[in-house]
């Protein structure tokens, strides 16, 4: 989990876990471009709309845009070198 500035890690083994590292590492860039609390209450508003449109947790959460970014690009070790400035701007629908 990425709470800025810091990667909250539940397992001592997953911070050798360099998908996940990039992953919690694309969300900090997400919360620095929005200036940290407008993008906990863009990611929660948008949790929110779609637990109402699924009433299922597991698939609110993955259509959240941020998380929808993260996952998508967690496997390409130079996103974040390439990625414009409100990169999830592009996994909107």
């Amino acid at each position: 989990m990425a709470i800025f500035p810091f990667i909250l890690i539940k397992r001592r083994d997953l911070k050798n876990d360099a998908q996940l590292i990039r992953h919690e590492t694309i969300h900090l860039r997400q919360e620095l471009e929005l200036l940290i609390v407008p993008f906990y209450m863009l990611y929660l508003a948008n949790y929110l709309i779609n637990l109402i449109r699924y009433r299922n947790h597991e698939k609110a959460y993955l259509d959240i845009i941020f998380e929808r970014e993260a996952y998508a690009c967690e496997t390409d070790n130079d996103y974040l070198k390439h990625r414009k400035f409100w990169g999830w701007l592009k996994f909107a629908r």
